[in-house]
């Protein structure tokens, strides 16, 4: 393994308060040379799923040797586990809650799981209440550095895993509006149109390639970048017209 790598970082810290730039000054105080990539802050406060999501769809892009922190911690100074994942090349360090599990899957699979218990690679002094500074932070600048997963403690046989997504399912909901569904493309074989049904209204909306292939204003579906179904408004906000967050479920089906 590479003498440093590089290190990705999200939380549902926000930005209006200064709990990411301390997180930042240990990183930099233990492994300056390292690089710090933030994926992002504003996961919405406590959503473990939605902060799962966003690692599976990203960490996959960082090249084998990387080293991610991803803190969306409710559970922070309990009983639940901070923990190490290894998914081949690359380190995952968080709570035992589940955020972590999709990405290590999608990275290639979870080959070993350790609980951090070696305080030589914490903070001296550990708040109970800001684990990402004075537990995830330094392990992982300290793993970035060389030390190797297994120095961080002991095996974790049974890591907390989230529920999969269930057909219908709104995964998420981006900054545009763009609706992202349980569903593939391809679960719909040649339909050029799907019914959508969203309490007592349905929609027809075409399947196309992008959003510019409708007229602006209309809905329209098509794979995303993820290879997953959307629904998005050419030049508009498609959750905001159909009245929809995610978590919500809707049915789905090709259109006759």
């Amino acid at each position: 393994m590479a003498a440093s790598r590089r290190i990705t970082f999200l939380t549902d810290y926000g930005l209006a308060d200064g709990f990411v730039a301390a997180c930042h000054g240990v990183l930099a105080t233990i492994a300056p040379a390292v690089p710090v990539v933030d994926v992002s802050h504003l996961v919405p406060p406590g959503d473990v799923r939605r902060g799962a999501l966003v690692l599976a769809q990203t960490l996959p892009w960082f090249p084998a040797g990387s080293v991610h922190i991803a803190v969306v911690d409710p559970g922070v100074g309990t009983a639940r586990r901070p923990i190490v994942v290894r998914a081949g090349e690359h380190l995952l360090v968080g709570p035992d809650n589940g955020l972590l599990m999709w990405a290590a899957r999608d990275l290639g699979g979870v080959d070993e799981v350790r609980e951090i218990t070696n305080g030589a690679l914490t903070l001296g002094q550990v708040s109970r209440t800001f684990h990402g500074r004075d537990v995830f932070a330094p392990v992982a600048a300290h793993l970035a550095l060389g030390t190797p997963a297994a120095e961080v403690g002991p095996a974790v046989p049974d890591p907390i895993r989230l529920p999969e997504p269930v057909p219908g399912e709104i995964l998420t909901v981006d900054h545009f509006g763009n609706v992202q569904l349980a569903h593939t493309i391809a679960e719909f074989g040649a339909a050029a149109a799907l019914r959508i049904e969203v309490g007592d209204r349905a929609y027809a909306i075409p399947l196309r390639g992008t959003f510019g292939d409708v007229p602006s204003g209309e809905l329209v579906g098509y794979e995303d970048s993820a290879g997953l179904l959307a629904i998005s408004v050419n030049g508009g906000d498609a959750a905001r017209l159909l009245g929809v967050r995610a978590g919500d479920r809707i049915h789905v089906s090709p259109s006759c």
